[in-house]
């Protein structure tokens, strides 16, 4: 007889491997596997990183994908899920899954939700029905969909507002405990949320707060919503001072080559982003030199990869002039080798940047890349 496996202890442990200055280069263990820190996880908001396989996602060497508890509570429905045998064999992945709470997603349907200390009340983007999240039905959708890591439920503020940045960030604390004290699951590591907006106060009492709790991991959010670099890089300065360093550091949705580089190089651990899939829908791609426009008319003959020195499926078997082709005669298979080359870069990216930090190389190494980046 099999023992529960919801009952078992899980290895939610985080191995600091290297040090280089602030960056990072770590270990983090689930019961789906190991993940290698810095990483970035592709979004797979409805079970699904828009037009790839999951085969595709193996052979990029994904190692953590994030889906949208909102979204598939909506459709189909996290009850579904479960039956299904959870969201791991519902869409055949068998490595680490991550689920946001649904706060951002809900916080961002302004127009048409009401927030309490209970809870926020919302309509459906899909047909407008009525719906409402606590931090307890958030924390029972995700435990239904059974994420490797499952996030705290939190209110996303504005980040210049700062009367509602302490009223938001107090409630996301409450929320947080609420969440721990409903979470169930031993085989779902929970991560906290460190909200409070541009103000340097507001950010260190709560990642105070967050490293308070002993959670396996703690997030940053709020963050690459409005604010400048600056301030989002001082924002990550404060708490990364006061958040434990044998945890995992999770930076919610960001993504930019610029973006890893620099946050990788203030302690960040963990990034996620649509923007490689988001961006390869829109015809650009992602390389070491910044963005291209594979609809410009000067790449309709040219047979060169987009990019030359690039080792993914899509640069070693396809041109620009037919990658181009395929975007004017609006064939879906643009998206995929785009979404390829474009998740490939950032996972590239991340395991150069590891590489450097094990050796001791990472200033050196974000110095010429970033130099490059802009040139």
């Amino acid at each position: 007889m099999h023992p529960n496996p919801h009952k078992a202890a899980a290895p939610f442990t985080f191995d600091l491997v290297a040090l280089d200055g602030d960056a990072r280069a770590g270990v983090f263990h689930t019961p789906h596997g190991d993940i290698p820190t810095p990483i970035f996880a592709p979004v797979g908001t409805q079970a699904t990183v828009k037009s790839l396989t999951q085969r595709q996602l193996t052979e990029l060497d994904a190692r953590l994908i994030l889906a949208n508890t909102y979204h598939l509570y909506l459709r189909p429905g996290d009850d579904l899920v479960a039956e299904m045998g959870g969201l791991h064999k519902f869409m055949a992945w068998d490595g680490p899954l991550l689920t946001d709470s649904g706060g951002f997603q809900v916080f961002s349907l302004s127009d048409t939700r009401q927030v309490d200390e209970d809870g926020v009340t919302f309509k459906s983007h899909i047909d407008g029905s009525t719906h409402r999240f606590t931090p307890e039905l958030s924390v029972a959708i995700q435990e239904n969909l059974g994420a490797d890591i499952i996030m705290a439920f939190d209110e996303c503020a504005e980040p210049y507002d700062r009367a509602y940045n302490i009223e938001a960030m107090a409630r996301t604390h409450r929320w947080l405990e609420r969440c721990q004290a409903a979470k169930t699951r031993r085989d779902q590591a929970l991560f906290g949320i460190v909200q409070g907006g541009v103000f340097p106060d507001l950010r260190e009492a709560s990642a105070e707060f967050i490293a308070s709790l002993d959670l396996p991991g703690n997030a940053i959010g709020g963050l690459s919503v409005g604010e400048t670099k600056p301030e989002m890089h001082a924002m990550i300065e404060v708490v990364n001072a006061v958040l434990p360093a044998d945890k995992p550091r999770y930076l919610m949705g960001v993504g930019t080559p610029q973006d890893l580089v620099d946050c990788v190089g203030l302690g960040i651990d963990i990034f996620d982003c649509v923007l490689p899939t988001r961006l390869a829908r829109h015809n650009a791609a992602m390389t070491d030199t910044g963005r291209m426009n594979m609809m410009n008319a000067q790449y309709a003959r040219d047979e060169r990869p987009i990019s030359v020195a690039c080792t993914c499926y899509t640069c070693q078997n396809h041109s620009r002039a037919y990658i181009r082709h395929l975007i004017q005669a609006r064939e879906m298979l643009s998206g995929t080798l785009l979404s390829i080359h474009n998740i490939h870069t950032l996972l590239n990216l991340v395991a150069q940047l590891r590489a450097a930090i094990c050796a001791g190389e990472y200033h050196d190494f974000a110095r010429a890349y970033l130099a490059h980046l802009n040139s």
